[in-house]
């Protein structure tokens, strides 16, 4: 989920936000001996859990013949109002609830917007207070530079917007935002080429000042840097904006008209031999389908060579993109004990069309013939980053038919991916859900293969970052099955630590890799069969006497083939 708002039903899939050099300027974080932190107060595991279906618990116990390999930690996202609109921290009550529950920490959103009132000009004063209660009450924190505006989704309760010194540059250069084909602007953050100039240099600063700042708490504390990449802090295009009318399940539009990335195509056009070709004037607008377009529609512009090139080039931008501003966060937390990260959006409807057209909106040129994630896991290898995927709580059957959703096999498709390329993956759920079948289908994806009894599972998620903290999760009811959620993704094993003592340990960053050609890249644009996901997770929450009786006859069975 992103940290910038909350979703509508069914469609976001993500509410709206991972050595060469090694001296850094002052205020490096001291990360040669990071101490673990350790649980205050450690619960017993005797929950008392309601008697209703959902929350029902295994009625034997499995862990002595389990490892701590399997151990998946669990991260609550915090209110989006955690820290307000005028940068005061706002005590959440709610989070010295959590520690009932055995999570392993909180996500939190870090607003370039509350941070950076005039440029080069910060005030961490309010975090620093959350930072040290988050540590008093002995959980750990995954961090997100979110350098997109807060607020314009449904159910936000916050508005945050980016600075307003940028929102100035903006109103005197308005081509500094993403821009439709009518021409409307989309101030959530800033586009593309105006990123690759001025953008990079504010971006550096604010994550270099962060880290200065924040250099106790970069000991220990804080376990990731999720840098935000795009709207709603993910890797893509402000495609289907509601600020804008879209609603679900439309094929949102293409955001590559502002007069940089206008430019930046006519050259690219020319340098192939095409200096006739144009931006597409027939990919419709927001809430059509794609048979309503000439340009997704059957035998569509988008099969052609001038649509190949131009899908290509949207793409590649957003790869390039995400590259560099990684690389600089590879260089501001260099040497630190932490891990990078990115988010990249579940785009799951229209997936199963054949245009794929909303994630072609949104930068993701994923179509049968054409890998559009790996790619962009293989750029993510190259800084040590992780891979965050949302949508991990949907299933097929929740999703109208006529959005031709596949958020199971888009799942599959893209942590197989990032798994061949050899980077970790967390997952996050998209939209808020207190019910067992979400919590039995995260735990699917989490362990897609089960626990494995004599080692790490051969594919799993580092973490989970559940949405989000608030009343309705702390109501009697659905907190209860969500602590039975919690100990089923630890692998029904006691709280651990340091879970990564035992499976991808969090090391000094190192510098990033040489950067990769672009073509060396897009060799992962080749479709592989994705890696084989077991329909039920073997850890379901409502495990009562008749999976019990199911689990035995399986394992009968197994015993006479």
């Amino acid at each position: 989920m992103d940290g910038g708002g909350e979703a509508s039903p069914l469609h976001r899939s993500a509410e709206g936000s991972r050595c060469n050099q090694r001296t850094q300027a002052a205020g490096q974080c001291k990360c040669s001996s990071t101490k673990s932190l350790t649980r205050k107060n450690k619960l017993q595991h005797t929950e008392t859990i309601s008697n209703s279906d959902e929350a029902q618990v295994f009625p034997f116990a499995v862990k002595d013949n389990e490892v701590p390999a399997n151990y998946v930690s669990v991260y609550v996202m915090l209110p989006l109002g955690v820290i307000s609109s005028d940068n005061v921290f706002e005590n959440p009550e709610e989070l010295r609830k959590l520690k009932s529950a055995e999570v392993d920490g909180v996500m939190m959103d870090v607003w370039w917007g509350l941070i950076e009132s005039k440029p080069r000009s910060y005030d961490w004063t309010a975090y620093r207070k959350l930072f040290q209660m988050v540590k008093e009450e002995g959980l750990r924190l995954q961090a997100i530079m979110s350098f997109h505006q807060c607020g314009g989704n449904v159910g936000d309760v916050v508005y945050i917007p980016i600075p307003q010194w940028v929102r100035d540059i903006g109103g005197d250069n308005p081509d500094i935002f993403y821009t439709n084909r009518k021409g409307t602007r989309n101030p959530e953050t800033s586009a593309l080429e105006w990123i690759t100039s001025l953008s990079l240099v504010l971006y550096s600063d604010y994550m270099r000042s962060f880290r200065k700042a924040m250099s106790d708490f970069l000991e220990g504390l804080i376990t990731d840097i999720e840098v935000g990449l795009g709207p709603a802090g993910e890797t893509r295009y402000p495609s289907y904006p509601e600020t804008q009318g879209w609603v679900f399940p439309g094929i949102g539009e293409f955001q590559c008209y502002d007069k940089y990335l206008k430019a930046d195509f006519k050259e690219a056009a020319t340098k192939a031999g095409h200096p006739e070709w144009e931006l597409p004037d027939d990919a419709g607008e927001y809430n059509d389908t794609p048979e309503a377009t000439g340009f997704f529609g059957a035998n569509g512009t988008y099969v052609t060579e001038k649509g190949k090139f131009f899908l290509t080039w949207y793409s590649n931008k957003l790869i390039k993109h995400g590259d560099q501003i990684l690389d600089l966060a590879n260089q501001a937390f260099l040497g630190c004990k932490v891990k990078l990260a990115a988010k990249v959006s579940g785009v799951h409807w229209w997936y199963k069309d054949d245009s794929h057209a909303a994630e072609l909106t949104t930068g993701y040129y994923n179509l049968k013939d054409h890998d559009g994630y790996r790619p962009l896991a293989r750029m993510l290898s190259r800084h040590y980053a992780i891979l965050n995927f949302t949508c991990v709580e949907m299933k097929d059957s929740e999703q109208p038919a006529t959005a031709k959703s596949g958020p199971e096999e888009l799942v599959q498709q893209v942590l197989s991916g990032a798994w061949r390329e050899e980077i970790e993956v967390a997952c996050e759920n998209a939209l808020n859900r207190y019910d067992k079948y979400a919590y039995n289908q995260m735990l699917r994806n989490a362990r897609p293969n089960g626990v494995n009894k004599n080692g790490p599972p051969k594919h799993r998620i580092t973490s989970l970052t559940y949405l989000r903290l608030g009343d309705d999760l702390l109501k009697s009811s659905n907190f209860s099955l969500f602590k039975v959620f919690v100990r089923r993704m630890h692998a029904n094993l006691d709280f651990n630590p340091n879970p990564e003592n035992y499976f991808k340990p969090i090391v000094p960053l190192e510098r990033s890799k040489p950067e990769f050609s672009m073509e060396y890249i897009l060799k992962a644009t080749e479709p592989l069969e994705p890696f084989p996901f077991d329909d039920e997770t073997d850890m379901p929450v409502d495990g009562g006497f008749a999976y019990w009786i199911k689990q035995v006859f399986a394992k009968l069975i197994s015993l006479f083939k």
